[in-house]
């Protein structure tokens, strides 16, 4: 008897393991996402303490339909190269630009257009780009704002009074609101998002710095995981799941600025 128990265990062990082996583990593999906590509507911390935002809702059903377990990283912005490249997380997915970054990373098609634009105070007397002449200026570090002042926009940023970089928009829009700034160069998504959290009294100029596309960047010749969220992207927007997580997020814009699959 003890031996036919004993039997009997081993084997149960056997056909579990094998039932295990078969069916494999929930989910094939991690898939971390890089982002800025405090880039909202693409990546943000919600009231209840989540992670949240447009991008990471993509990536979340991205994730389930290729099986992976999304791991969520936030990141600091300025250090996202040294993050991709040590393998600390597998992708940027945050309101990233690809313009002018297209030799530095590996990117999936862009997904939804973007601009840049400066946030003002209302009767602020700043009406255009030109009025920001001997104004003190905002911008976050490493941003595809500060791209644009350094670079099409130079001739612009050199008749600043200044132009100080912040780690996150947020402090740089609390500065505008307390008087230490004049204006935040910014995005339009993040303008929107800011702008909304506020009863009034800043407004958005007219004229825009500079218009560029979003997409996910991985590190550079990594063409096999593009190509898994690519492939998953296109079919996300031919039944109609992307546009449907962008309505969520309308009054920020997205549904309009969409550009994959149409």
């Amino acid at each position: 008897m003890k031996k036919s128990k004993i039997l009997a265990t081993l084997m149960c062990g056997v056909l579990t393991a094998g039932f295990i082996t078969a069916c494999g583990p929930i989910h094939e593999s991690t898939f971390t996402v890089g982002f800025d906590a405090e880039f909202p509507p693409y990546g943000y911390m919600d009231d209840n303490g989540e992670y949240t935002g447009f991008d990471l809702e993509l990536a979340e059903e991205v994730c389930r339909r290729n099986g992976w377990e999304l791991v969520k990283q936030p990141i600091d912005w300025d250090a996202k190269d040294a993050e991709l490249n040590s393998g600390t997380i597998d992708c940027i997915w945050n309101g990233f630009t690809m313009n002018g970054r297209e030799e530095q990373y590996t990117f999936t098609d862009p997904y939804v257009d973007n601009s840049q634009v400066v946030i003002v105070a209302e009767g602020s007397g700043i009406s255009s780009l030109e009025d920001l002449a001997d104004k003190n200026v905002g911008v976050q570090k490493d941003s595809s704002a500060l791209a644009a002042l350094e670079g099409d926009s130079a001739d612009l940023a050199a008749t600043f009074a200044s132009l100080t970089q912040y780690g996150d928009y947020n402090t740089a829009y609390l500065d505008l609101k307390q008087g230490v700034l004049d204006a935040v160069c910014i995005d339009i998504g993040v303008a929107n998002y800011l702008l909304g959290q506020t009863d009034g009294g800043f407004v958005i100029l007219d004229e825009q710095l500079a218009t560029e596309q979003y997409a996910v960047g991985f590190k550079l010749g990594n063409t096999e995981l593009r190509d898994k969220v690519q492939a998953t992207l296109n079919e996300m927007a031919a039944d109609g799941t992307l546009a449907q997580i962008a309505d969520k997020y309308a009054d920020f814009g997205i549904p309009e600025s969409l550009c994959l699959g149409k």
